[in-house]
């Protein structure tokens, strides 16, 4: 019988235990192109072990025509290191798109031996994305603004006018002032919405349990839009709470649970909206204006098996105006990513046909920061956290 020993890896170098410890995956090339090394990150990234990865050829786990085969034979040739960004290497076994920044550089000790580092652009971009969603819900603020003080007078103006109107005209023309009436009713109600995004007023925060959020988002759309919809849910059971506002994320997660149940209206029976949540430690956000990194451990996400978002609309889902419906006013998900913004947390939508998933990473709850944060909110003179329902 094999002995649980000769299973166990080998007890590393320190060279090895440094390349291990890093979160980047990195391999190292011989001259005909087969793998002779890999680090951990390398294992989870191609989903193969050191063993079996030392068997292969890169052109056997990387696309056909792959920049980086190119990459590799310039940096053999100049002997020079070279840096290439954005570069996919997705297969259909490890995913259709991961994109990737490649650092490729030669190992003088050994000739013809290519050093080559991957880095993940996924959480670079979702960082990119988040700061420019708020930068344009601060341009919807200023918007909104200007709407609510240069329409809303005039439209009731226009309405006063089309009800006085309407007392004496004719049944044909009542019609007219009817539409008149109806559509300045409608101004008013989108601009009401984009004011919503100007209300700067601080919110009452502390823990949320996310599983209670979810649960009654549930119950509602089951009741509701999604009656018809078989929910999936994987949850962790053991994650801390959520510094969040209760009434702000049961806004959030019923719009991105409505969206998911418009998704799959057509599939009939096999309609299907998964809800998950889990830690993901490490996740660490840089904010403008602060020294400290903000980490995003807590991961929450909606996912649903419709026919999924059109690849041009994927880096503006965010902004506002921006919709897959045909009736729709684009500012559902905008003030989602609005909410997730005031909370320090980031949203971030990945699609494909029949796999669309809405990925929320918020902060936890800290005691002793909340209660640091109380005390200087109820210095005298300061005026204490307001509760604001965003719906």
């Amino acid at each position: 019988m094999t002995s649980a020993m000769e299973f166990r890896r080998p007890v590393p170098t320190d060279g090895e235990a440094i390349l291990n410890a890093l979160p980047n995956p990195v391999l190292l090339i011989a001259p005909d192109g087969r793998i002779v090394d890999a680090n951990i990150a390398a294992e989870s990234f191609f989903e193969i072990s050191t063993q079996f990865l030392r068997r292969q050829s890169l052109k056997e786990l990387v696309p056909f025509g792959s920049p980086l085969l190119a990459l590799i034979e310039q940096v053999r040739t100049n002997g020079s290191p070279v840096n290439e960004y954005k570069v996919d290497l997705g297969t259909p076994r490890i995913g259709g798109d991961r994109q990737v920044d490649l650092h490729v550089a030669p190992l003088t000790e050994r000739p013809g031996h290519i050093v080559v580092m991957l880095q993940e652009r996924t959480i670079a971009d979702k960082m990119d994305r988040q700061l420019t969603h708020r930068s344009a819900a601060r341009s919807v603020i200023a918007l909104a603004a200007m709407l609510a003080h240069e329409i809303k007078n005039p439209l009731s103006g226009i309405r006063g006018a089309a009800q006085l109107l309407e007392q004496q005209a004719s049944s044909e023309d009542r019609l007219l002032t009817r539409l008149i009436c109806d559509e300045a009713d409608r101004i008013v109600t989108l601009v009401d919405r984009m004011e919503v995004f100007g209300d700067d007023r601080p919110v009452a925060r502390g823990p949320v349990n996310i599983h209670s959020v979810l649960d009654h988002v549930k119950r509602l759309a089951q009741s509701g839009f999604a009656r018809n919809v078989r929910f999936i849910e994987d949850y962790d059971p053991s994650l801390p709470p959520v510094l969040a506002n209760q009434d702000q994320l049961i806004q959030v997660f019923l719009n991105l649970v409505k969206n998911a149940a418009e998704a799959v209206a057509d599939l009939g029976t096999d309609a299907e909206i998964q809800l998950t949540t889990a830690f993901r430690p490490g996740v660490r956000l840089s904010v403008p204006g602060k020294k400290s990194r903000v980490s995003l451990p807590l991961e929450f996400c909606v996912k649903d098996n419709g026919s999924g978002v059109p690849e041009d609309l994927l880096p503006n889902l965010f902004d506002p105006f921006v919709t897959t419906k045909q009736t729709g006013s684009g500012l559902g998900l905008a003030l989602v990513a609005k909410i997730v913004g005031d909370h320090g947390g980031i949203i971030e939508c990945e699609s494909q046909p029949r796999k669309t998933t809405f990925r929320v990473l918020m902060p936890m709850y800290s005691a002793a920061k909340h209660h640091d944060q109380s005390n200087r909110d109820d210095v005298p003179g300061t005026p204490s956290p307001a509760s604001q329902d965003a719906r």
